[in-house]
């Protein structure tokens, strides 16, 4: 399969972090909040789950290595065929993947 960068799929991703932690170049910034689940019982120690607030990618860095692909669990992360967008400085090549 060809491939020119990488797509999340903002369904599946939990915010594990995984991908994040297993970058070579740590190109992937994540950030999150919590919610409580909709039916867990009230108490002093509510279940929470992590709800994702952006996922940014720093093209500059990328080596599109496909290891982020590869360790998430989730299958949050895939080949896409779109190439990603010229930009006039490097410091302009992070973008925040939706």
């Amino acid at each position: 399969m060809t491939h020119a960068r990488i797509r999340l799929v903002t369904d599946r991703c939990t915010s594990c972090m995984i991908c994040a932690r297993e970058c070579p170049t740590w190109c992937i910034g994540i950030s999150s909040h919590t919610e409580p689940l909709p039916d867990s019982p009230p108490g002093p120690r509510q279940r929470t789950h992590h709800v994702l607030d952006s996922f940014t990618l720093d093209w500059s860095l990328c080596m599109y290595c496909g290891i982020c692909i590869e360790e998430c669990p989730f299958d949050a992360l895939e080949w896409d065929t779109e190439v990603p967008r010229a930009t006039a400085s490097a410091a302009a090549m992070t973008e925040e993947l939706t």
